[in-house]
């Protein structure tokens, strides 16, 4: 099998990863600061270190490392939790489903409440002349997709952060598909929020999601109950992170989580360079087939989309799982705005994901295979 979905979740974990994970399940299966005995504050004190790790890999204070279900979760508990009745947000066209249907939520329980999208102008990704356009006075929250999940745009987060922070905007960043991917330092790049899905480019577990958090503002829980401390107030802890994290947290995956930043941090280079070969490779392999790519060469984070003309993305997928055993994803990836500024929104596109652990002989195969059906198009 050759698995090229690794923007949806990595297929392959390094060795630290899943060594973390077992260890986890066979030493530190206690509830973390649940309990006062030895066994619960030891386990608790690994998932400090862990929290201890992300804080310094995106510039914040361990803190304010918040542990959610997943990236979902956290895109959520920021737009949730920043609401202001009366207020405006600013999302982008590169937004995935996560940011757009908390804002939609919001309209509806808020009548007063508003969000324009920025529509992307620039070849590479969103600017902040995108974003400046949709600026309104009540405007409170700038919510951007760092690298867009479809086909790899990438936002000028930097510049946009800097505006943000000279007028006082929040600024939430959806690093789903940047973490790993991405050096983050939200305090210089002025972020105030960042969501991340370790299971995607930080090879991790699913089953944990981050948001982190920088400066000093109001958000409120949108999830309730133990924390483990203040069990006699009825009302969740003022502190972070107990303020946001309710329940029972999900060991085994933060730790591994601990171990991918690890594996991220001590190869960052090489994984940076392999994925940017690869993607250029495909890119212009694609390119000579009369295919239709959606990707800019310049943008090479692993992720590339097209279409065949003439043939559903669907049943290109389906062909490369079935006759070759490629794995791809097809359709509109849960990012309609995108796909609709693309022009694909009738058609979606056919998006292959690389991740470290690909290979050149890989994609050279998923080429082979896709001349193949080019082919047997023609024929017919």
């Amino acid at each position: 099998m050759i698995y090229l979905d690794n923007s949806a979740s990595s297929l392959i974990k390094p060795k630290n990863v899943q060594k973390a994970v077992l260890n986890a399940l066979n030493n530190f299966s206690a509830n973390p600061g649940r309990s006062g005995h030895k066994q619960a504050i030891k386990t608790a004190l690994e998932v400090e270190k862990t929290r201890e790790l992300v804080a310094n890999h995106v510039g914040t204070s361990s803190d304010k490392i918040v542990f959610t279900l997943n990236c979902t979760d956290a895109l959520n508990m920021a737009i949730l939790g920043t609401h202001k009745k009366g207020g405006h947000v600013i999302c982008t066209v590169n937004e995935h489903n996560s940011t757009r249907r908390p804002l939609e939520h919001l309209k509806q329980i808020d009548e007063s409440f508003s969000y324009s999208v920025a529509e992307q102008s620039g070849r590479l990704g969103i600017t902040w002349k995108d974003i400046e356009k949709e600026l309104l006075p009540n405007t409170y929250l700038v919510a951007c997709n760092h690298i867009s999940n479809v086909n790899g745009d990438i936002a000028d987060i930097e510049a946009i952060g800097k505006e943000c922070k000279e007028r006082g905007i929040l600024f939430l960043v959806d690093g789903a598909q940047g973490g790993g991917h991405f050096i983050y330092d939200m305090q210089k790049m002025g972020i105030n929020l960042l969501a991340l899905a370790p299971h995607k480019g930080f090879y991790s577990p699913q089953g944990v999601g981050v948001l982190a958090i920088n400066g000093d503002f109001e958000i409120n829980p949108i999830r309730f109950g133990g924390s483990g401390i203040n069990s006699l107030d009825p009302i969740m802890p003022q502190n972070l992170p107990e303020h946001l994290e309710a329940g029972t947290l999900n060991t085994p995956a933060i730790l591994g989580f601990g171990e991918g930043i690890k594996f991220v941090e001590e190869n960052f280079n090489f994984i940076h360079t392999k994925l940017e070969d690869l993607t250029i490779y495909l890119h212009y392999e694609l390119s000579k087939l009369g295919v239709t790519v959606y990707t800019k060469t310049e943008n090479t984070s692993g992720v590339l989309a097209f279409n065949i003309p003439g043939i559903l993305s669907n049943d290109i997928a389906n062909y490369l799982d079935e006759k070759w055993n490629i794995c791809t994803r097809s359709g509109l990836h849960c990012a309609p705005l995108k796909h609709k500024s693309l022009g694909t929104l009738d058609t979606g596109a056919v998006r292959v994901s690389m991740s470290y652990f690909n290979t050149y002989q890989e994609i050279e195969r998923l080429v082979l295979a896709i001349k193949t059906l080019i082919k047997h198009q023609n024929r017919t």
